[in-house]
């Protein structure tokens, strides 16, 4: 899925978002390790490994005899960490944080990890997700006498947590947590213990695993693989664990961290204090966000992906000479769409890795300047032949034209575009920036309308029925909002005014033809 979000007039471009800049832009990414002598810098080749969640800011904290250290910056984990800063965050536990703002200005003021002076001592917090009734609890708290220095609902948390009237840490950060209603995947930091919680429902992913005696949390298990860590298992939805030193290196606790929620050993406790609901983790992690070289919610992201295009290729095929993904996120959907469909993949569409995100275009407009410089078309592969472009969303739909017309500009004779999600049709309230659903084509247009708005031949989407075949326990464990308009929780009364109150036209069947 691609998308380009220039912003302001004149010669400089800026591009957001991941591995393309698109109209969706990635969560966070958050991580964890306590009990080793490089604390920091593992966590910030942990960071590296979830840069693609968020490149706006990243930030580390460690805690050493007593003292807390916080070092964040606005741009991409290399950029903004160094030998000489890593060496200001001494200590043998750390967090780490990569975002992307879904709640909050992008300021440096909103980045994380957030640190708190509190009567329980230093505190750092670092949270992926959204919490739906931030709005009415920062307006409760401020109520209260609460003074907030940013606008990001992280300080909610930080702000419940510091005003619980329970003794331990632990018990406040249930206490707090459980006021909270949304999503929420989180990393905290004291002077004593490494905590990590996942929301009730189960949102966003959290891994924990072990390197060197050391006890590690990351949203991805690539983090893992990048410092060699092994994997025990999933933080389970509406479980909150803490991990103090006595864990370190100790068998005993990673008997208990294998065991699941409940177990507790020396320097280790696991609980599910809040009500069992059933799972709704994020659909469109799989999809799109997550790196096909993680294990997530169980399964290999990789693997899900192929099978989605296996699906489509059931469900949409067509006659044509070769499968042409949209890079990088139509690679491997467009790998199972042509191994079904007996098809060559062809990888024609050639994206260029060394993009930045801020470039200057030449004082001569060229058309389509801001796709041209991240992909280009092979004209000899695509001179003369049918094409299928698998990508795996459209938003706005304003990219897919333009590559479209690349291709047919490259000689291709005909485009079939075809796209491994159902059409996005509703805004995510849950740690995705998505844009409104004035602007999501699928929620205003029919499939036959975007086919010949982005100028293909045919247009098909995958079902929701194909997606939720694609992945493990897809019929009831999956947040598909964002396709459905059917939310899990309910919306603050802010949130629920930006909401449309008419169904989107484009909800009806997911597959066009266009004649040529």
């Amino acid at each position: 899925m691609i998308d380009e979000r220039g912003r302001g007039a004149g010669r400089t471009n800026e591009i957001y978002g991941g591995d393309m800049a698109h109209g969706l832009n990635h969560c966070c990414g958050v991580f964890g390790i306590i009990g080793h002598s490089e604390a920091a810098r593992l966590a910030y080749l942990g960071l590296y490994a979830l840069q693609h969640r968020g490149q706006e800011s990243c930030g580390i904290a460690t805690t050493n005899l007593g003292a807390m250290f916080v070092e964040r910056g606005m741009g991409e984990v290399a950029d903004v960490f160094d030998g000489d800063r890593l060496d200001r965050l001494p200590g043998r536990a750390a967090i780490g944080h990569v975002r992307y703002s879904t709640a909050g200005a992008s300021n440096l003021a909103n980045s994380q990890p957030v640190r708190i002076e509190s009567r329980r001592g230093s505190i750092a917090l670092g949270h992926n997700g959204n919490l739906v009734n931030a709005g009415q609890l920062r307006v409760h708290l401020e109520q209260q006498g609460s003074i907030f220095t940013s606008s990001s609902d992280t300080e909610v948390l930080l702000h419940l947590l510091a005003r619980s009237e329970c003794e331990g840490i632990l018990d406040a950060l249930i206490d707090a947590v459980g006021q909270a209603r949304g999503a929420f995947t989180m990393t905290l930091l004291t002077n004593e213990s490494l905590m990590g919680v996942r929301d009730p429902l189960g949102f966003r992913p959290l891994s924990i695993g072990h390197v060197d005696g050391a006890i590690v949390l990351a949203s991805e298990t690539c983090a893992f693989d990048l410092i060699g860590a092994q994997f025990i298992r999933d933080v389970q939805p509406g479980e909150v664990i803490e991990i103090g030193d006595q864990a370190v290196g100790s068998e005993a606790a990673l008997k208990a961290i294998a065991a699941g929620p409940g177990a507790a050993a020396p320097g280790f406790r696991s609980m599910q204090p809040w009500r069992r609901q059933p799972e709704r983790r994020c659909i469109f992690e799989h999809v799109y966000f997550a790196r096909p070289d993680s294990q997530l919610f169980g399964a290999g992201v990789m693997d899900g992906r192929k099978r989605m295009g296996t699906i489509l290729a059931q469900e949409a095929p067509t006659d044509a000479d070769m499968v042409v993904p949209v890079p990088d996120g139509g690679t491997f959907a467009a790998l199972g769409y042509a191994a079904e469909a007996g098809l060559p993949f062809e990888p024609a569409l050639i994206r260029n890795h060394y993009v930045g995100r801020t470039f200057i275009e030449p004082r001569q407009a060229i058309r389509h300047f801001g796709v041209k410089v991240k992909l280009n078309p092979v004209a000899s592969v695509t001179k003369g032949k049918r094409v299928v472009l698998v990508d795996d969303s459209i938003v706005r739909g304003t990219t897919s034209a333009k590559i479209v017309e690349m291709m047919r500009n490259a000689g291709a004779r005909e485009v079939h575009v075809r796209v491994s999600s159902p059409p996005y049709v509703s805004p995510c309230y849950y740690g995705i920036d998505t844009p409104y659903r004035d602007d999501l084509v699928a929620a205003n247009y029919s499939a036959d309308e975007i086919c010949e708005q982005i100028g293909a031949d045919s247009l098909a989407y995958l079902s929701h029925a194909g997606l939720q075949r694609s992945l493990p326990d897809g019929d009831v464990s999956y947040c598909g909002a964002c396709f459905t308009g059917e939310y899990p929780t309910p919306l603050g009364s802010e949130l629920e005014s930006r909401m449309e109150l008419f169904e989107p036209v484009g909800s009806g069947p997911a597959k066009a033809h266009r004649g040529h």
